[in-house]
């Protein structure tokens, strides 16, 4: 028989002997700069990195590598890359350790945190708003003053159409006229039309205005169709100096015509050039800059967005449609727009025409806003001010407190702490001197619990010693056990009642409960079956009369969950009964692989004090029996083996359990219990035992008859 203990705690480790920042465990000495180069994985591989880039530069110099040592190269520099992050992150756990030891560091921390960081993360969400907003309003204003233009040049061409289709012998008054009061209309100087004939003559061709932009167009292109009342939008011309530059020109194209057919057409001409980004800018507040077109449009949207700084304070980019006068090819212009915001908010602030005291209502509901920022800035700093005085007082209470527990841990119970505030804090040190005050009553506590668990170590003897002592020798079985209780006494209980004939008796029983009381119930349960196992033959006859006796004596809240089996070798047969313990685990053996059967028979668990229990729990109780021959392993436990927890709280379970029955069962009884205690402590590792582990494993070695000797 053997017993041991899974899981017992480490030994403490050595305590602190001053108050210093516990920036390593105590008792361990911070490592040198050497022995982290050198001693440790990181430095080994900073070094050999270091090592591997020094060759590869040395072999740079005398020509180009070869692809190896690229590779290599490449590796070294990875390595070395991991190796300064290691270093780094060692550094700042460190430096973390150090600085944030003190309370006080960690309060004012914290309300920088909470206080100061949440609203500057406000203002920068209001800022970035902002930004965002102004950038799509300033895009907004451009694009609507501009497509003004656009309408308004398709207005002239609307105008000077009409007034030809009315009078068509006076086609150069028509369009001087539509000219001039385009100008006045648009305020648009550069405003210039062209009549085209249709007969394509270019001595027909008429013009009005200035065309200092380029030469007026003497035909209309094939895209505009007759059928389609015209064109109207932003065109890009090739320059006729520069072939590589392009010229973007506002356009409107109508055709004039009579009941007769079709005269010509007529093209009004707006050239985008500073006198027209002027007045854009004057209606809108917003600052045209440099065009990308074509392709460009879509991929450099940041470079637009950088340039023209000087001019502006924030930038935007816009986009229009126009196409290409020969072809009508469709393509995108980005335009890079600069602007204030004063200006802009200024600019949409005339919506609001209302004046008091000079200011426009949209300034008025500025200067409260500007107002109510600078309220938030004076209560933020007022908070801010006062957290860093709460964190002042709080820790140097802290500082009180700690000072006194290192008088105290010196062994000074005399020394009293002085805290005047009458908050938290203050009673705590109240509570701290009523402490110190009192030690000695906790020395007297803890030589009488000294005396307590010295007493209860007895009480763990005495119930070791209930248990069988010594090997159990029968001929024909290999028998072995264990039992570690999880307090210094259990409530599980094994025990083998040799029966004469070559049968053995075998129990396996676990009280409800652990601790004094147990251990009692499980004395008392040891009396009862020495006496009754020589009685009955039958292990459900058995439980039955244990079930009926110890019931009339068992407490109401507790109960027993028993396994009882026969092992007759001379018939080669096992016969038991389970009331409400767990499975019984049997593998059988011969040279054929088996699979770990888990047997189950019905049964209630034994000394149930409830109305009708001893009649359900005959009912419920049910034997059953195997046949065994050489080989055969049967395993007999408690729920403390299959549930035992690791530090996740996993269980350690039946079918782990079964695995190892199944991989294991040819080693010796002796060695398989090895292998399951074994398993069972890798699995729970640190964790502490949380119930009694008892085990009973049994190997037949002979199925013939044999004589019981114990």
């Amino acid at each position: 028989m053997a017993s041991r203990r899974v899981g017992d705690p480490p030994a403490p480790a050595r305590r602190r002997e001053a108050p210093t920042p516990p920036a390593l465990p105590p008792g361990v000495s911070p490592p040198s700069t050497r022995d982290i180069i050198l001693r440790s994985w990181p430095g080994r591989l900073f070094i050999v990195a270091t090592g591997i880039k020094l060759l590869t530069a040395l072999l740079r110099l005398a020509g180009e590598l070869p692809a190896f040592f690229q590779v290599l190269s490449t590796v070294a520099s990875i390595a070395m890359a991991v190796a300064v992050a290691y270093f780094v992150w060692r550094l700042f756990v460190l430096l973390k350790r150090q600085l944030l030891w003190r309370v006080r560091r960690k309060l004012t921390l914290s309300y920088i945190f909470i206080g100061v960081v949440p609203a500057l993360l406000i203002v920068g969400f209001f800022l970035l708003a902002a930004t965002l907003i102004s950038w799509n309003v300033a895009a907004y204003l451009f694009k609507d003053g501009y497509e003004d233009i656009v309408r308004g040049a398709g207005a002239v061409a609307d105008a000077a159409g009409a007034e030809m289709t009315r009078a068509p012998r006076d086609i150069p008054g028509t369009l001087t006229r539509v000219q001039q009061n385009g100008v006045a209309a648009l305020n648009q100087p550069t405003l210039s039309l062209v009549f085209i004939a249709k007969s394509g003559d270019p001595a027909s061709q008429i013009v009005a205005g200035d065309w200092d932009h380029m030469a007026p167009p003497d035909t209309v292109p094939g895209w505009i169709k007759a059928s389609t009342p015209g064109f109207t939008g932003t065109i890009a011309i090739p320059h006729p100096d520069q072939p590589d530059r392009t010229e973007l020109v506002v356009r409107a194209v109508r055709h004039a015509a009579t009941g007769k057919g079709l005269l010509g057409h007529v093209i009004v001409d707006i050239p985008i050039d500073d006198r027209l980004i002027d007045v854009l800018y004057e209606r809108t507040r917003v600052k045209a800059g440099s065009v990308k077109i074509g392709q460009a449009a879509t991929e450099s949207i940041t470079a637009l967005a950088t340039q023209d700084r000087a001019e502006a304070g924030s930038q935007s980019v816009v986009f229009f449609d126009i196409q290409e006068w020969t072809t009508g090819e469709p393509m995108r212009a980005a335009v890079s727009l600069g602007y204030r915001f004063g200006d802009l908010y200024n600019r949409i602030a005339q919506a609001q025409s209302i004046e008091w005291v000079g200011y426009t209502w949209g300034n008025f509901l500025l200067w409260i806003f500007v107002f109510v920022a600078g309220l938030f800035l004076i209560i933020e700093m007022a908070a801010l001010t006062m957290g860093l005085a709460l964190a002042k007082s709080i820790t140097s209470s802290i500082h009180e407190l700690f000072t006194g527990t290192e008088r105290v841990r010196q062994g000074d119970f005399t020394h009293r702490i002085n805290i005047p505030t009458k908050d938290q804090l203050g009673e705590l040190a109240d509570s701290f001197n009523e402490m110190t005050g009192s030690i000695e009553n906790l020395l007297q506590t803890a030589a009488e619990k000294k005396r307590m668990e010295e007493e209860l170590r007895i009480a763990r003897q005495i119930q070791m010693s209930l248990l069988p002592r010594g090997p159990l020798e029968m001929p024909g079985l290999a028998v072995t056990a264990l039992c570690v209780p999880a307090r210094e006494v259990g409530g599980d209980y094994y025990d083998f009642f040799p029966l004469g004939d070559d049968r053995l008796g075998v129990l396996i029983a676990d009280v409800s409960g652990k601790g004094t009381s147990a251990a009692l119930y499980m004395a008392e349960l040891k009396g009862l079956m020495l006496s009754l196992s020589q009685i009955y033959q039958s292990p459900r006859q058995l439980l039955l009369q244990v079930n009926r006796i110890i019931s009339e004596n068992l407490d109401t809240r507790s109960f027993i969950t028993m396994t009882y089996a026969v092992l007759d070798l001379g018939k080669g047969i096992m016969t038991f009964a389970r009331a409400g313990h767990t499975p019984l685990i049997y593998l059988a053996g011969g040279p054929m692989r088996h699979d770990a059967q888990v047997l189950i028979p019905n049964g209630l668990v034994v000394g149930l004090r409830i109305d009708g229990a001893a009649e359900k729990f005959a009912e419920l109780l049910e034997e059953e029996q195997v046949m065994l021959s050489t080989g055969d392993v049967i395993v007999m436990y408690t729920d403390g083996i299959t549930e035992a927890m690791n530090q996740s709280s996993d269980l350690f379970g039946e079918a782990r359990l079964s695995r190892i029955i199944e991989e294991h069962g040819h080693l010796e009884s002796g060695e398989l219990r090895e292998r399951i205690l074994r398993e069972i402590e890798a699995f729970v590792g640190g964790a502490d035992q949380h119930d009694d582990m008892t085990m009973i494993l049994i190997k037949v070695e002979r199925a013939e008859a044999a004589r019981v000797a114990v």
